[in-house]
């Protein structure tokens, strides 16, 4: 987990390119000397740092799933071999970089929010701009160099119809920082091969790269072991896999699961699949009118039959927070499984899994910035050796014969075949690049921020807020009288401001309030309040049609 400093734990292992010291990121694309080389006299180990945990002692002589590592001290993310004997290692090359990002002590930051009970806007009214080069207002000071943050991630430089991108589309996919994407290329260009079980060098530079990732996943989310991590493609694939496996083997009909009315179809529509193959009825805690769940409701769901909860803990359609810890205790007081969705959380709260006490935990590294195609399952070691493997094949077992097959102890049981390994590391760097900005510090600005464009939207004549809870996250749902939200959208897109527009694959939640579809603007930490500014001016001469 982050500190205020925004180290982890122990020592970080963040690898980067030569040469960002001074400038953050800047490097030249083709500028080879910022190409680090590996010392070919000091090897990566080729060795699994989450062998020590599963009691697994081979060496590269002998190769084999899940290799010790003699580099790996407990509770440090290790650090590897390669790079050592005076050429700088990636670790070192990155910390400098990630070090020139400026973060401040949480708590005082972002001390004055506006008074907006009067509707008067500087970018219509011609008064001088009141924010400084962060996008803020003159007296406030963010948590880290906002500006520099938002320099971190190509892409926002991109014109769009003529403007600026402006990006307000993260509850669908984050943007990813340049170190992400030089990350995978440098896997790919130095690292690239398969894992685990082989003994030259390219192999065992691809196994700690991606071993390590799974460690940095296991003490972003504190978990109790890099066992628990388990590497799939996403949150959908993580609840699936649950559904599959655990759900397929241990359910009974007449069994009960409960969601609530806030979940992705990811969340609900595995779960039928599952109720209608073997007779199990779905119950769904209800939500009030501010979209907050009830939990005295929800104590009325829970019986002798409920094996199992399953519930997002941000909701992605709304933003609402939920009671995820409460909601927890209260399944296992009657002995039942909790799975939490965290895909909307991972990027703007800290997560503790330990703490939560859940039984499975799942999230996708696209909404964290890091790659497509790859998310993490965790689940509690004890609970995921006691589950069959939902996938046969290559990597996930110790012995096969034509009679049986013996399986790997997690997480390789559930990682069958060649996994999405360049992602992964991708995965890994988006999480230093987290870590190091520091997630409390990222909560507290998207909080500043979400305050703010609240503020400037419900003044908005004819615009409708969907989910106002107390408790949410950045993302701020809405209808515009007079308006479908697909065309909202596109004028928005005209502007360069890039919004989802529609059901938010979250139908149940929508309809609860009356409404098909929404308008969408969604927050992340290199979003300005320049970027709300534009928004609601945009939203302005939509609403007046000054097209």
């Amino acid at each position: 987990m982050s500190t205020n400093n925004g180290h982890t734990n122990g020592t970080p292992d963040i690898k980067w390119l030569e040469q960002l010291a001074n400038q953050f990121f800047k490097t030249a694309p083709n500028d080879a000397s910022s190409i680090p080389t590996y010392n070919i006299d000091k090897p990566a180990s080729g060795v699994s740092p989450s062998a020590p945990d599963q009691g697994n002692v081979k060496d590269i002589s002998h190769p084999q799933t899940s290799l010790p590592d003699p580099h790996f001290v407990d509770g440090q993310i290790p650090k590897s071999v390669a790079g050592s004997g005076g050429v700088a290692s990636f670790d070192e090359q990155l910390q400098q970089a990630l070090n020139s990002i400026q973060t401040f002590t949480p708590g005082s930051q972002l001390p004055y929010v506006p008074n907006f009970s009067e509707p008067a806007f500087y970018f219509l009214s011609g008064k001088q701009s009141l924010k400084d080069g962060n996008g803020l207002p003159a007296n406030v000071r963010a948590p880290f160099d906002v500006e520099k943050v938002k320099a971190d991630f190509p892409i926002l430089a991109e014109k769009i119809n003529g403007r600026n991108l402006i990006w307000l589309d993260n509850a669908a996919t984050t943007q990813k920082p340049k170190l992400v994407i030089d990350r995978i290329s440098y896997f790919y260009e130095h690292e690239n091969s398969n894992i685990h079980r082989a003994a030259h060098e390219l192999a065992a530079r691809a196994t700690d790269a991606y071993e390590n990732a799974r460690k940095k996943v296991q003490l972003f989310i504190n978990a109790a072991s890099p066992n628990e991590i388990v590497f799939v493609r996403g949150s959908t694939e993580a609840i699936n896999l649950v559904a599959q496996s655990w759900g397929d083997e241990q359910l009974r009909p007449g069994d009960e699961i409960i969601v609530s009315h806030l979940e992705h179809h990811a969340n609900i529509v595995p779960w039928q699949q599952l109720a209608a193959k073997k007779g199990l009825v779905l119950r769904v805690i209800p939500v009030d009118d501010d979209g907050q769940v009830l939990l005295d409701e929800y104590a009325k769901l829970l019986n002798a039959k409920t094996r199992l909860v399953s519930f997002t803990q941000v909701s992605n359609a709304l933003g609402t927070v939920t009671p995820a810890k409460e909601i927890v205790s209260m399944a296992h007081a009657i002995g039942a499984k909790v799975l939490v969705d965290g895909a909307q959380a991972v990027s703007h709260l800290r997560v503790n899994v330990q703490e939560l006490n859940c039984d499975w935990y799942v999230f996708s590294g696209h909404k964290v910035f890091g790659p497509t195609g790859i998310g993490v399952l965790f689940g509690k070691e004890a609970l995921l050796n006691e589950t069959q493997p939902w996938q046969g094949g290559g990597n996930m077992i110790k012995d096969v014969t034509f009679d049986k097959t013996v399986y790997q102890p997690a997480p390789g049981r559930f990682e069958a075949g060649t996994g999405n390994i360049a992602d992964a590391v991708g995965l890994g760097a988006a999480i230093d690049y987290v870590t190091h900005i520091g997630i409390d510090l990222i909560n507290e600005y998207e909080h500043y921020l979400l305050v703010y464009a609240t503020n400037l939207l419900k003044q908005i004549k004819g615009l409708r807020l969907i989910g106002t809870a107390a408790d949410k996250a950045g993302v701020l749902s809405f209808t515009l009288d007079g308006f479908k939200t697909e065309e909202v959208g596109a004028w928005l897109n005209k502007w360069g401001i890039a919004v989802r527009s529609g059901h938010h694959c979250a139908q149940p939640i929508l309809r609860r309030f009356g409404v098909e579809s929404t308008v969408r603007p969604s927050l992340a930490l290199y979003n300005t309040c320049s970027d709300i500014d534009a928004l609601v001016e945009a939203l302005y001469k939509i609403r007046n049609k000054v097209y």
